[in-house]
């Protein structure tokens, strides 16, 4: 069951609390920009993608890419990316929703095509191929010769919000289960609400229902950057998000007092 308790620490508590560097990372610019935002940025080309990044990077704590839409997708999108994030402060996240055996999926995040490693902070997967999914990009993360050592983590794709998804119950549960066996990997799940301890992060559904359940990031796309006004768009969708978080952290404070 979600520790809604938990969840109710601050971000700058849950930074120093949590033993992973990009969830510490990932609470630090939470806190410094006062967002808890995530754009979700489906973009066919590279000149968009890194118009949006640039545009609102400003305000949100996490840009959320499928790269593979990127028809054009090169050295300099994976460049850019970076350079964008770096004067931003922001994560990336690339919704990459890995589901494979093992050996397929080491290959396809360290290396391959789309070279996730080198430039996502954050790749999410599925469990429905097994366990060994997990196992396999925790082996590849805490290598010895892996070159990020420290700045890439794992989400686990416990909850979808589509109509009909079967990602609900025991199947979400066992995500919940899984993910302290791999602390130097996984710091959370998407998902819509807290699914285990205040030390992992979730995100995903309605902005403010969503914060009430415990998950600490939100996620928006086309009502913002297909807005008439992007920025004053990403603006206010911050602004409702920290609010929401705001509440809850309160909530705590007043039942303890």
């Amino acid at each position: 069951m979600p520790d809604f308790q938990g969840s109710r620490k601050s971000y700058l508590d849950r930074a120093l609390e949590h033993p992973h560097p990009v969830a510490k990372r990932l609470f630090q610019v939470a806190e410094l920009k006062k967002s808890n935002l995530v754009i979700s940025a489906d973009f066919t080309d590279t000149k968009a993608l890194l118009a949006c990044a640039d545009q609102l990077g400003p305000y949100i704590a996490v840009f959320k890419t499928h790269i593979d839409l990127v028809a054009d997708f090169s050295d300099d999108t994976v460049s850019d990316l970076k350079r964008l994030a770096q004067k931003h402060n922001y994560l990336i996240f690339e919704d990459r929703k890995l589901v494979d055996i093992g050996h397929t999926v080491q290959r396809q995040y360290h290396g391959g095509a789309l070279r996730l490693s080198e430039w996502a902070d954050l790749v999410n997967l599925s469990i429905l191929s097994g366990d060994s999914i997990v196992e396999a990009l925790d082996q590849t993360i805490t290598a010895p010769d892996f070159p990020y050592e420290g700045q890439r983590a794992l989400l686990l794709l416990a909850e979808m919000t589509t109509s009909g998804s079967r990602a609900t119950g025991a199947y979400t549960e066992q995500y919940a289960a899984l993910a302290p066996s791999y602390p130097n990997s996984v710091i959370g799940f998407v998902a819509s609400r807290a699914l285990t301890t205040p030390d992992s992060t979730t995100g995903a559904g309605d902005f403010v229902s969503a914060i009430a359940r415990g998950a600490d990031f939100v996620i928006a796309g086309r009502g913002i950057y297909a807005a008439a006004d992007p920025v004053a768009a990403a603006i206010a969708y911050r602004n409702a998000g920290w609010e929401a978080y705001m509440r809850r952290t309160r909530q705590r404070g007043e039942s303890e007092s």
